[in-house]
């Protein structure tokens, strides 16, 4: 074999090997990308709190007392009965005509939160003068006439328990007439206009009912002669859907009990 042809068939053999380890080679997998970052999961909005606070506490009825407050983390903040919205601090001056629980509600991003203040309205009794007593009933038909003659309906405002300045004096002559009677028992019903679920008006009808008996024990009149009762919406004396007929639901009325 010529030299030249020995170099030619060298060179062939070294491409042929060049070519087997260049297949043989491994192919290295590409590394795979990083995982995204975690954010961290935002805290949750802080709850809201609120204290109320009353002083003094038991006041005569005329006289004033000063409602405080402090909230945090509070968007609003609102005291009912009567006072509404105010800021997240402060006072206020009120003058309750009868025993009252205010309630301050704070609401904010993180929730809501309550706190309550109870002032204690004493009412001196009333002065009567000396009247010549009425004779005794001989009968149940004349007692529950003379009981229908003289013991008044005590209306309210909406949505509020507190006895109206305007019913004050009938609910003395309530007491007055009850006390000259001690042997009449009777019941307070709390009555509410249709407005509301039937659970609140329940409940608002029960604070009516247990504020009329509070004014007449504070008058006078024997605790254990008095019974209460709330029927809420449930008996309407009007249907009519006018702020007129809605008065004359929101009351507390009397109703003689049978006499053992």
């Amino acid at each position: 074999m010529r030299k030249q042809d020995k170099i030619k068939l060298l060179c062939l053999l070294l491409l042929v090997a060049a070519s087997i380890a260049a297949g043989c080679k491994k192919n290295v997998a590409a590394a795979p990308p990083p995982p995204p970052p975690v954010l961290p999961t935002p805290p949750p909005p802080p709850a809201p709190a609120i204290t109320l606070r009353a002083a003094p506490t038991t006041i005569d009825r005329g006289q004033a007392t000063s409602l405080q407050w402090e909230a945090t983390n509070a968007a609003s903040v609102r005291i009912q009965p009567d006072v509404g919205n105010v800021q997240s601090q402060g006072s206020r001056s009120v003058s309750p005509t009868s025993s009252v629980t205010y309630t301050a509600t704070a609401t904010g991003p993180g929730g809501s939160a309550t706190d309550t203040a109870r002032i204690t309205v004493r009412v001196p009794a009333a002065a009567t003068t000396p009247t010549r007593p009425e004779p005794r009933p001989d009968t149940r038909v004349s007692l529950e006439e003379l009981f229908r003659q003289n013991i008044q309906t005590i209306y309210f405002t909406y949505d509020q328990s507190d006895i109206r300045p305007d019913q004050v004096s009938r609910l003395e002559g309530n007491a007055s007439w009850l006390k000259q009677h001690p042997g009449v028992k009777f019941t307070i019903e709390g009555h509410c206009d249709e407005r509301g679920s039937a659970e609140y008006n329940l409940g608002l009808g029960d604070r009516r009912a247990n504020t009329v008996k509070e004014f007449l024990i504070h008058q006078g009149v024997d605790q254990s002669s008095i019974n209460t009762i709330s029927y809420g919406e449930e008996h309407p004396v009007c249907t009519d859907a006018t702020e007129e007929c809605y008065q004359k639901n929101r009351r507390g009325a009397f109703v003689l009990r049978p006499t053992s």
